[in-house]
C-alpha cells in the first residue's frame, strides 16, 4: 500500500512538467546518479539509482570554473535530502532518490510558497526549526551571489558583464538586506539591524516572507535552471525570469564600467513598468561624454523613459526613473510611475506619495526659472537635483521628499557630482530623431541653426553613436 501512495504523490509531481521537461529532468538525474551506479545496479530492481552530494559536487567541478558556488551546491543537496518519502525508514538518508529529486524540482520550480517553504527552511539550515535572522541573511546573500555567478558563467548577462559593471560584492549585501527588510514578525513589526540578525523566525513567518518577496523564488529558479542546467532552454511561462536582467546596449568595448552593479540592475529593473524591462541603452556617461550640462541635455532629450544614476563625492550612488522623455521646459513633467532610488550604501526604491505631481523637471538657459535636472520636492528643495552649473547638486528631504517619500540620498545635502549616467529603458521612441543612423540635425538645418544660436553648436555627435544590435549574441 505504501508504495502506491508514494508513486501517486510522485506521479502528481511529475505531471506538473511537460513531456520535454520530464525528459530533461530524467536526463539530469541519470547523469548525476551515473557515477554512483555499480555493476549490480544495472538491474534497476537490484539497486535504485540515487544521487549523492559528491556527485552534485563532481558535476560542479567537472568544469574549470564551477557553475555554482560550493555553498549553494550544499544547500541544494540539503533541500533535496529534506524531502520525506512515504514508506521510507525514518531518518534522512545521505542518498537522494529519484522521487526526492523530482519532488524537489516540482516544488521549487512549480510550487506555491507553502510547497517551497519546508525545502527552503532546510536550505537555510540543515536542522530546519526556528531560524535566526543571521542564517536567513547568509542564505539570501548566497542565493544572490549564486545568481550573479551562474548568469555570468552561462553568458546570460545579455551584454552586461562583471567587467563593465561595478563590483557586485557590496551590491549582494545591499540587495540581501533590502529583501530581508521585508521579514515581519507575527505581530507585524519589522526587526532591524543587529536585532534582525539575532531574532528567531519560525516557518510561518519565513513562508509569509517568501510569499511577499517574489525575488526569492525567481532567484531559486535561476539557480536550479542555470546552475544544474535543467529546463534552461525551454520557454518559461513567467516574464520575471525572462526580464530578470535587461539587454544592455551602448557600453560594450568603451572601456568604462557602469555605476550599477548586477544586483542593483536586477532590483531596479524589477521596479520598472513591465514593458520597459527588456532593454537598457546607455545615453550619457560623464566619463564618455564629458562633464557638461548641455552635453547631458543633448544626449537625453526626447529619448523615451530613462534611468539617471549618479555618484557623489562621498561615493554614495543614487538616482531616479523618469517615466517620460525628458523635455527642456519650465514645467514639471512625468507621471506617478517615476521613482527615486538609492544603490549605495543602501539599495531601495521610493515611489510616489500622491502629495504633489513634481515628478521630473529639466530646464536650461532660462533667466527666471531654476536651470538643472530635478526629481521630486519643489524648486530649491528637490529630492534629487543636478544644477546646470554642472558638478553641483542637492538632495533635500527634511525628513522626507514630499513627492517620493525618499530620505536624503546623497551623503551631504549639497553634494559635488563625481560621475553620472543616463540609460534609456525599453524601446527607443520613433521620435528620437534617429531615422536610420542620421542625426536630426542632418535632416533639419533649421534645428541646427537654432541650436547654434543658443550656443549649442553641433553636439549631435552623441546622437550618432553606433547602434550595437549584436551585443547579446556574444
Amino acid at each position: 500500500k505504501m508504495g502506491n501512495a508514494e508513486s501517486n504523490a510522485y506521479q502528481n509531481h511529475l505531471s506538473r512538467f511537460l513531456p520535454e521537461e520530464q525528459s530533461d529532468i530524467d536526463g539530469l538525474f541519470n547523469t548525476l546518479s551515473g557515477s554512483s551506479g555499480s555493476a549490480g545496479a544495472k538491474n534497476a530492481k537490484a539497486a535504485k539509482k540515487t544521487v549523492t552530494l559528491a556527485a552534485l559536487q563532481a558535476r560542479q567541478s567537472a568544469h574549470t570554473r564551477e557553475p555554482l558556488p560550493e555553498p549553494m551546491t550544499v544547500r541544494l543537496y540539503n533541500g533535496m535530502k529534506s524531502i520525506d518519502l512515504p514508506g521510507k525508514s525514518s531518518g534522512p538518508s545521505e542518498q537522494i532518490a529519484k522521487e526526492q529529486f523530482v519532488i524537489f524540482m516540482s516544488n521549487l520550480l512549480k510550487g506555491n510558497a507553502d510547497e517551497k517553504i519546508s525545502i527552503i527552511m532546510r536550505m537555510i539550515a540543515k536542522t530546519g526549526g526556528p531560524l535566526k535572522g543571521k542564517q536567513i541573511q547568509e542564505f539570501t546573500e548566497d542565493l544572490i551571489t549564486s545568481v550573479v555567478h551562474v548568469l555570468s558563467y552561462r553568458k546570460e548577462l545579455k551584454g552586461w558583464s562583471l567587467e563593465n559593471t561595478r563590483d557586485s560584492s557590496s551590491g549582494v549585501k545591499a540587495l540581501a538586506s533590502e529583501l530581508l527588510s521585508e521579514l515581519k514578525l507575527p505581530d507585524g513589526t519589522k526587526p532591524v539591524g543587529s536585532q534582525l540578525l539575532e531574532t528567531n523566525f519560525d516557518q510561518s513567518v519565513i513562508e509569509d516572507w517568501v510569499y511577499r518577496v517574489p525575488q526569492i523564488s525567481v532567484f531559486l529558479s535561476v539557480v536550479i535552471r542555470q546552475g544544474l542546467h535543467v529546463l534552461h532552454s525551454l520557454p518559461d511561462q513567467t516574464n520575471d525570469i525572462l526580464n530578470l536582467v535587461p539587454h544592455c546596449k551602448g557600453i560594450k568595448g568603451r572601456g568604462v564600467a557602469s555605476l550599477f552593479d548586477i544586483p542593483a540592475i536586477i532590483y531596479i529593473n524589477s521596479h520598472l513598468p513591465a514593458e520597459l524591462q527588456h532593454k537598457w541603452q546607455l545615453l550619457f556617461s560623464s566619463r564618455l561624454h564629458g562633464e557638461s550640462f548641455s552635453q547631458l541635455c543633448a544626449h537625453i532629450v526626447n529619448k523615451g523613459p530613462c534611468i539617471v544614476i549618479l555618484r557623489d563625492g562621498d561615493g554614495f550612488l543614487f538616482g531616479g526613473f523618469a517615466s517620460h522623455s525628458w523635455e527642456v521646459k519650465p514645467q514639471f513633467q512625468g507621471d506617478n510611475r517615476c521613482f527615486l532610488f538609492s544603490v549605495f550604501p543602501t539599495l531601495a526604491v521610493y515611489t510616489y506619495t500622491g502629495y504633489n505631481d513634481h515628478y521630473m523637471y529639466l530646464n536650461h538657459g532660462q533667466q527666471t526659472m531654476p536651470n538643472g535636472l530635478g526629481m521630486g520636492g519643489q524648486h530649491g528643495y528637490f529630492g534629487l537635483w543636478i544644477d546646470s552649473d554642472y558638478g553641483k547638486g542637492h538632495s533635500k528631504a527634511k525628513p522626507r521628499c514630499t513627492t517620493y517619500n525618499s530620505p536624503q540620498l546623497s551623503a551631504k545635502e549639497d553634494f559635488t557630482l563625481d560621475a553620472m549616467e543616463v540609460w534609456a529603458v525599453g524601446d527607443t521612441p520613433e521620435s528620437a530623431g534617429r531615422k536610420g543612423k542620421k542625426s536630426i540635425l542632418d535632416v533639419d538645418p533649421q534645428a541646427q541653426a537654432l541650436l547654434e544660436m543658443a550656443g549649442k553648436s553641433r553636439q549631435s555627435e552623441g546622437l550618432r553613436e553606433p547602434i550595437e544590435e549584436d551585443e547579446e549574441d556574444d
